[in-house]
């Protein structure tokens, strides 16, 4: 059975009932699943709370030197410990780590013609025997996206680091948890959709407001050699349901794909 890569956003990482779900319902799936975080929400309070005011490009975090510090802090400490501990109690055999550990995320400083990114960084290659060795010993990685630089830590944004784990590894799917059962219209969930499809019903405003960036960031996947996206929340999580991506061709909803390596 091939490996998920499952993306959860850091809001919904402060809130104890989601956790205690969210790893109940990874127990019940016994599937290899890789969990990637971010923590955005927790990371900004912790700025303001020392007066630094967060600064965002294009709704990715610019990282400077004292951010990084406090970056490092929450997601590889705080919000990663926090995650792996309800996973455990829940019967998950959890590991966190962050893409430092192992130099499972190497990282290069995210190039922009205007702005100096400092930290923040995009994902460059992958080291995915780490991941499919922890597997294979029945762990469950949980993964911070704090990744290694030639001389430095890079923060990065952590959809960017799901769909380049999910890549590396040759995921069957990536998903994406939200707090509805994926993409609505007129009150009707749709079940399945390609990119043509995706964009169209972007274009006539059906797939609106938050619901944009998370689909935006399933075509990417896909775009990356993802096979599938799902964008679900809970119980669909738990139920195989939600709306499903594929590519324009793609029209089958299996999970077999060949094993990984690097990206």
């Amino acid at each position: 059975m091939q490996p998920v890569v499952l993306k959860v956003g850091g809001h919904d990482l402060r809130d104890e009932v989601f956790l205690r779900d969210l790893a109940l319902v990874v127990c019940e799936l016994h599937l290899p699943l890789v969990l990637v975080h971010g923590g955005g929400v927790e990371i900004a309070e912790l700025q303001r709370q020392l007066g630094i005011e967060p600064r965002y490009l294009q709704g990715v975090r610019v990282t400077d030197a004292e951010s990084l510090a406090l970056v490092e802090m929450v997601l590889c400490g705080l919000v990663n410990k926090r995650l792996v501990r309800f996973l455990v109690q829940a019967g998950v055999d959890a590991l966190g780590l962050s893409g430092v550990d192992r130099g499972l995320l190497r990282a290069r400083q995210m190039p922009h013609d205007e702005v100096d990114m400092a930290f923040t960084g995009e994902v460059k290659a992958v080291n995915a025997g780490v991941v499919h060795q922890m597997l294979s010993d029945g762990i469950t990685p949980v993964v911070a996206p704090l990744c290694l630089g030639p001389d430095c830590a890079y923060n990065v944004n952590a959809d960017h680091v799901a769909g380049a784990l999910a890549v590396a590894i040759e995921a069957s799917r990536i998903v994406f948890l939200t707090n509805v059962p994926g993409v609505l219209q007129d009150g009707r969930l749709l079940e399945e959709l390609d990119a043509g499809q995706t964009r169209q019903l972007v274009g006539h405003g059906i797939i609106h407001g938050g619901m944009i960036p998370k689909v935006e960031t399933a075509l990417q996947a896909l775009e990356t050699g993802v096979q599938q996206a799902l964008v679900t929340d809970l119980a669909g999580l738990r139920q195989n349901s939600g709306t499903l991506f594929h590519g324009e061709a793609e029209a089958t909803t299996t999970m077999e794909t060949g094993p990984g390596d690097r990206v």
